[in-house]
C-alpha cells in the first residue's frame, strides 16, 4: 500500500478516526497494531507471517534478558541477534550465497528442491528494517539493564503486554516499510493514551505537503527522464545529458526517500508519535563523513551505535580505523541489497571516508575570538564552500550510478560514454525537464548552505524576518498546487526494494 495512493487515504481516515474514538482511547496501541499488520499484508499476505515471527522472536528475547538471571542474559542477547541476522540473511542474501557456490562449483541450477528454493526466496518488504530494529531492541535493554543509573526498564513484565508494545515498535506502519529506523530507547517511552487536541497540526501539514512534494512532483517526474540512464540507452546520448541525468538521478534518489521520510513523520505525528529526522540537506555537505551525518540519519547512526563504536571506532589507532570504516561501509552497502555492486558502492563511500580522514580534508577550522585574526571575506566563504559541496556531490552522485546501473560493465560504460559521446549534440529534451524538477531541490537545500549558516537569523532586521516567514507560508502553498496540478505517474518508493 503505496503513500502515494487513494486506497492509502482512505486507509488512513479509517485508522485515524478509529484511533481518535474516545471510548477507544485505551485500545490505541492495539488499533494501531492491527491497522499496521493489515498496512503490510495488503499485496503480499503471507510475508505477514515472517513480521509476525520477528516480532515474537524479538519479544521473548528482550524480554527474557530483563527479567532472565543476570547470568543467563548475554545468552538471550546473543541468541536475538543470532536469530535476528540468520532471517535476515536467509531471505536477502540467500538467493545471492546460492549463485555464488553454484557459478563457483560450475554446477546446474535445479528445478526442484533446497537449492531451486533458495534461489527463489521472496525478498520480504521493509525486512532491513525491522531486522534492525529488532536487533536495537535486545541490545538497547541489554545496556539499560547494565546501566545502574536508567530509570525503570521500558520492557514490561507483563509478557502479553511487552509483545504488544514490540508489536507496535516493530510494525508501526509510517516507518515499517522504509524507516526511518527506531531505536528502542527512543520510542517505547513515547508509547501513551494520546489525544486528539495534542496533535501539531502545523508540523504535521508542512511535513505532509514538504513530503508529497518531494515524492509526487518531483521524484515521479524525474524518473521518467532519468529512466533513460538504463542500458542501452545512455549510450547513445551526449555527455551533457548523460551529464544532466546523472544530476536528476541524484535528485530524484534525494526526492523519494527524503519525501518518505517526512511523510512518514507526519503521519507519525498526527497519532501522537515522534519518528527522528532521516534527512538534514544532505547535498550541501562540505564532506563525505557530514554527507553521512545528513544523509540517511537513522541508518548511518544505527551502524555507528551498533557496529562502529563495538568494533572500536577510531579509538584504537588509525590503521584499525581505517579498517572499521570500511567493514562498517560495505556491510552498510550490502544492507541495501543483495547485489555485489551495493557491497562496492558501500566500499566506495568506505574508501573516501579513509581517504578523508587521512588527508584531514574534513578538519574542522577553529575560529579565534581574538580580535586581530583576521576574518574571511564572504565571499570568499562562499567559493570555498561551493567548491567543497560541489566536490562531495560529485562523488556521491558517481555512486548512485551503482544503484541505477548494478552492472558494473554498464556503470564503466555510462562513464566510458562521458568521453566517447562529447561529440553528440545536447538533447534539450531530457535536460530541460530534468533541470526544471531538479531546480527545486536545489532551492530547498539552498537556505541552509553552510556560508548562510554563519549569518545568524537573531541578527537580521525584523522585516526581514517577516519576508523569511512569509515566503516560507507562500512556499508551502505553491507546493501544495503543484501536488494537485503537477504530480507524476505513481511509482513505487526507490528504497522500498531495500
Amino acid at each position: 500500500m503505496l503513500f502515494n495512493s487513494f486506497t492509502f487515504l482512505i486507509f488512513f481516515l479509517i485508522t485515524f478516526s478509529i484511533y481518535y474514538f474516545p471510548p477507544l482511547k485505551k485500545a490505541q496501541v492495539l488499533i494501531l497494531v492491527i491497522a499496521s499488520l493489515i498496512f503490510y499484508s495488503w499485496s503480499q499476505p503471507y510475508l505477514l507471517i515472517l513480521l509476525v515471527l520477528s516480532i515474537l522472536i524479538n519479544s521473548l528475547t528482550s524480554y527474557m534478558i530483563t527479567y532472565d538471571i543476570e547470568e543467563r542474559e548475554k545468552f538471550w542477547i546473543i541468541l536475538g541477534i543470532i536469530i535476528n541476522l540468520s532471517i535476515l540473511s536467509l531471505f536477502k542474501y540467500g538467493a545471492l550465497l546460492t549463485h555464488l557456490v553454484i557459478d563457483h562449483f560450475d554446477a546446474t541450477r535445479p528445478d526442484e528442491g533446497l537449492i531451486y528454493i533458495l534461489l527463489h526466496l521472496p525478498l520480504p518488504i521493509g525486512i532491513s528494517f525491522y531486522t534492525f530494529e529488532g536487533i536495537s531492541l535486545v541490545i538497547d535493554v541489554f545496556t539499560q539493564k547494565k546501566n545502574q543509573r536508567e530509570s525503570k526498564s521500558y520492557v514490561s513484565s507483563n509478557l502479553p503486554e511487552h509483545i504488544l508494545n514490540t508489536s507496535f515498535f516493530v510494525a508501526f506502519f509510517p516507518h515499517l516499510i522504509a524507516g526511518p529506523i527506531l531505536k528502542a530507547k527512543h520510542f517505547y517511552p513515547q508509547i501513551s493514551t494520546k489525544k486528539f487536541k495534542e496533535i501539531p497540526w502545523g508540523f504535521v501539514f508542512r511535513s505532509l505537503t514538504v513530503g508529497y512534494f518531494l515524492k509526487v512532483v518531483i521524484a515521479d517526474n524525474l524518473k521518467d527522464y532519468t529512466f533513460w540512464i538504463q542500458y542501452p540507452y545512455y549510450q547513445s546520448m551526449g555527455t551533457l545529458t548523460n551529464l544532466t541525468l546523472l544530476l536528476g538521478y541524484s535528485m530524484q534518489i534525494f526526492a523519494d526517500f527524503a519525501g518518505y521520510s517526512l511523510i512518514a513523520i507526519g503521519l507519525a505525528a498526527s497519532l501522537g508519535y515522534q519518528l527522528p529526522d532521516n534527512f538534514n540537506f544532505p547535498y550541501i555537505s562540505r564532506s563525505i563523513s557530514e554527507f553521512w551525518r545528513r544523509w540517511h540519519i537513522s541508518l548511518s547512526t544505527w551502524l555507528r551505535d551498533y557496529l562502529y563504536f563495538p568494533l572500536g571506532g577510531n579509538r584504537k589507532g588509525n590503521v584499525r580505523t581505517y579498517i572499521n570504516l570500511m567493514i562498517v561501509m560495505t556491510l552498510g552497502g550490502l544492507w541495501h541489497g543483495a547485489a555485489w555492486s551495493y557491497a562496492v558502492w558501500g566500499a566506495y563511500h568506505g574508501i573516501g571516508l579513509a581517504l578523508e580522514r587521512f588527508f584531514s580534508f574534513n578538519k574542522k577550522t577553529t575560529q579565534s575570538t581574538d580580535e586581530t585574526t583576521v576574518k574571511t571575506p564572504l565571499w570568499w566563504q562562499i567559493i570555498t564552500d561551493s567548491f567543497q559541496v560541489l566536490i562531495v556531490f560529485i562523488f556521491v552522485s558517481l555512486g548512485w550510478l551503482l544503484f541505477k546501473l548494478p552492472r558494473f560493465d554498464q556503470a564503466l560504460d555510462f562513464l566510458h560514454t562521458l568521453i566517447r559521446n562529447i561529440h553528440i549534440k545536447p538533447g534539450l529534451s531530457h535536460i530541460v525537464p530534468t533541470l526544471i524538477f531538479s531546480i527545486p531541490v536545489i532551492i530547498y537545500h539552498l537556505p541552509h548552505f553552510p556560508t548562510f549558516q554563519t549569518l545568524k537569523k537573531e541578527d537580521w532586521p525584523k522585516p526581514l524576518h517577516q519576508v523569511w516567514n512569509l515566503s516560507q507560508d507562500v512556499a508551502v502553498g505553491l507546493m501544495l498546487a503543484l501536488i494537485l496540478l503537477n504530480s507524476g505517474s505513481s511509482q513505487e518508493f526507490i528504497y522500498f526494494q531495500f
